[in-house]
């Protein structure tokens, strides 16, 4: 029997979007401001995604939840906030975020039919035990507090929120490399995951990708590696230049969407996107991926990264394809060098709410 409920895909319409504002100064150093010039621009581009007609008139994009944490770091977000043509589209909250990552600490927003929008959260443990945080854990709460949602825990799994991908008809796309790895879920196999996600967030199919990427501390999030960006449809990267560092995970990606149904029982359209290729960070590569994008009510919103390359030569050609394939007005690529070097992107430090209804 079907449950009624569904993670809706990130192209339906949303109430809002919870985003973290990069606040802890130990954590970001030089970078705090820079990381925060992104945010900064990301929040433009989802609540004013139209720059304008003759007569001023700007297209009012979806609410923006934003936590923060500090004085000082709510001073900087109240400055960024009263900069925008209509400041009562961002609402501040002070929160005791350990970071920005409220795609991991933050709930699943789940349609439960008659129920209405509610949460689920699973067990978080830092990614598998690398980067635990003081009250990392109360964050899901916090956020379905804010969203007037019933939050529902599933504590027999460990996962975050960037390591499951979904269409909103019931297929989920996660990694071998994330949920079955020993520094998560040890004693889990396939079928007891897949148990949890059906009854967490209505997966009736689950698609499983082995490796991610090189670098990532994640262990291999798919909002990484494969995107949903139509039903039936799914974006990934193809590799950039001969020293792609991903090329192999690349190639086994396709091969296995290639192979793949989603609960519908259709073969997926594959749309692959050039990679940014080598991107490294203090010598090291680092997990640079165009497939971190935010699709907001209005807009799509995709990193680039040319703060650390000097040019994104891959950006612009990624940004056509998409707009052939997502169904929004308006498409950015916006620079997420001083970000990545936290470790994510703009899917990372971003939940959406999805509208009532």
């Amino acid at each position: 029997m079907k449950s009624p409920r569904r993670q809706p895909a990130e192209w339906a319409q949303h109430e809002a979007v919870f985003i973290g504002w990069p606040s802890a100064a130990e954590l970001w150093e030089d970078n705090l401001g820079p990381a925060q010039s992104e945010v900064a621009e990301l929040i433009g581009a989802i609540c004013f995604p139209d720059p304008g007609d003759e007569r001023g008139e700007r297209v009012r994009g979806e609410r923006v939840e934003l936590l923060v944490r500090g004085e000082e770091a709510r001073v900087a977000a109240e400055a960024m906030r009263l900069g925008l043509p209509d400041p009562t589209l961002v609402r501040l909250h002070e929160a005791p975020i350990g970071d920005i990552w409220l795609r991991d600490t933050g709930p699943v927003f789940v349609d439960d039919g008659a129920a209405g929008v509610n949460a689920s959260a699973f067990r978080f443990n830092g990614w598998g035990e690398k980067y635990r945080l003081p009250d990392d854990d109360r964050i899901a709460g916090i956020v379905a507090e804010i969203a007037g949602a019933r939050l529902r825990r599933f504590d027999a799994l460990i996962a975050e929120g960037g390591a499951l991908e979904v269409d909103g008809e019931g297929t989920c796309i996660t990694t071998r490399q994330c949920l079955l790895n020993k520094n998560r879920n040890p004693t889990l196999g396939e079928r007891d995951i897949e148990g949890v996600l059906k009854e967490a967030i209505g997966a009736e199919k689950v698609i499983w990708l082995d490796e991610g990427m090189k670098g990532d501390h994640t262990d291999g999030h798919v909002d990484n590696l494969a995107r949903f960006i139509a039903p039936g449809k799914v974006a990934c990267m193809k590799p950039t230049g001969k020293d792609d560092p991903n090329a192999k995970a690349f190639a086994a990606i396709r091969k296995a969407l290639e192979a793949a149904t989603d609960a519908a029982g259709r073969r997926l359209e594959i749309v692959e996107l050039p990679s940014p290729g080598r991107v490294t960070l203090d010598g090291k590569v680092a997990p640079a991926s165009h497939m971190n994008f935010y699709i907001a009510n209005h807009s799509l919103v995709m990193p680039s990264y040319g703060g650390l390359t000097g040019e994104d030569e891959t950006a612009l050609e990624c940004l056509e394809i998409l707009e052939r394939h997502v169904d929004r007005p308006h498409f950015y690529a916006i620079d997420s060098s001083r970000l990545l070097s936290g470790g994510g992107s703009f899917h990372c430090i971003s939940q959406h709410q999805p509208k009532r209804g």
